[in-house]
């Protein structure tokens, strides 16, 4: 029986505790984070994939067919129109330019004996003609087989760097090989050759100053490049063709930029990504955590009184690295809960606590 005052006591403790609530908030009020809305500059970007190649890329081929017997370049060497790449085999040929040329000489003989005997009315003018003719024939032989001798030399067509080399000392070559001998390209500037599918092509255009689409293309943005590794690439862009057709099998709109290429960082074949941006100035952010969706529309609780939650629905513009953008609903200035919205109903009594908008935006890694 001495034991009941003890246990009495216990119980009226534990009572007491879990009653308990923070100074100075009211029984039964919840604290949540609340922050105020704010308007500021944000630009948003739309990636999409690009291959990279030079301005010019010229394929290098063989014109005859042969054996390599010389390659005097190496791969990413910088060589200049005009520059010995190749050298073919030409000793068959040589045999046969020799031939041809003695084949010249005959026919030249014949014509040479047959002139006078033509202005003496010995022979017919048409016999005369006819070996004239074959001296014709001959040199244009010669002259075939002459020039297959030069193309046995293979020079580079255009000035840049030289791309992959296949084929080696000893390989057969031909004019119809699935595979150049090497390419030569260009690459002070690079194109990025890109696509859109037909909804962002339309939404781009109406978005964009100008009448005409070259009139468009010439108030399109500077665009970035993201490079294989995640890095900005340190050269903007401009989109200068867009082809204006649907490709009716992709569904999609090709479009080139070119990027300046100073230090000859990208090369042919590089890929990576193109980063077209969406600028807006003085938009109205909102925390992407500071939301909740109801039947297909977006809801934000905002805070009346700094007491007072109403839910409140906003229409959505554009989403940004986790913000929202919104251009009806609220305002900037506006308090709303900024966390925590799960446990908050309308119209319910809450504890305010106050904190920085960039509190919450650096959680979630945005930059403005």
């Amino acid at each position: 029986m001495k034991q009941y005052p003890i246990i009495a006591v216990f119980t009226a403790f534990l009572l007491t505790s879990c009653n308990t609530q923070p100074p100075g908030q009211p029984a039964g009020i919840m604290s949540f984070p609340v922050t105020s809305i704010p308007a500021r500059n944000i630009t948003g970007y739309t990636s999409y994939p690009v291959s990279i190649e030079g301005t010019i890329n010229s394929a290098v081929r063989a014109k005859v067919s042969g054996y390599i017997t010389e390659v005097l370049v190496d791969e990413g060497q910088l060589v200049q129109r005009g520059q010995v790449l190749f050298k073919l085999e030409t000793q068959a040929l040589t045999q046969d330019a020799e031939a041809a040329r003695a084949n010249v000489n005959v026919a030249q003989v014949e014509v040479e004996k047959m002139k006078p005997l033509v202005e003496k009315g010995i022979i017919s003018p048409i016999q005369l003609k006819t070996a004239e003719a074959r001296l014709a024939q001959a040199k244009a032989n010669h002259s075939s087989i002459t020039a297959n001798i030069g193309y046995a030399t293979i020079k580079s067509p255009v000035n840049g760097y030289v791309g992959a080399i296949p084929y080696r000392e000893g390989a057969l070559v031909a004019p119809n090989d699935p595979k150049p001998l090497t390419t030569v390209s260009q690459i002070n500037s690079v194109y990025a050759f890109f696509s859109m599918n037909e909804l962002d092509y339309f939404n781009l255009l109406k978005t964009t100053e100008g009448k005409s689409l070259s009139e468009k293309i010439k108030h399109l943005p500077p665009v970035e490049l993201e490079l294989v590794n995640g890095d900005i690439y340190g050269h903007k862009g401009k989109i200068e063709t867009i082809t204006g057709q649907v490709n009716p099998t992709t569904g999609t709109v090709s479009f080139r930029a070119t990027f300046p290429n100073p230090n000859h960082l990208l090369v042919n074949g590089n890929s990576g990504r193109l980063r077209l941006p969406r600028y807006y100035q003085q938009a109205t952010l909102v925390p992407e955590t500071s939301t909740y969706e109801q039947q297909g529309k977006v809801y934000v609780f905002k805070v009346k009184g700094d007491t007072l939650t109403v839910a409140t629905a906003v229409n959505v513009v554009d989403r940004i690295n986790s913000v929202i953008l919104v251009d009806s609903g609220v305002k900037p200035g506006d308090q709303i809960v900024a966390q925590g919205i799960g446990k908050v109903r309308d119209n319910m009594r809450i504890q305010s606590q106050p904190v920085p908008f960039d509190s919450i935006a650096n959680t979630l890694n945005i930059v403005f």
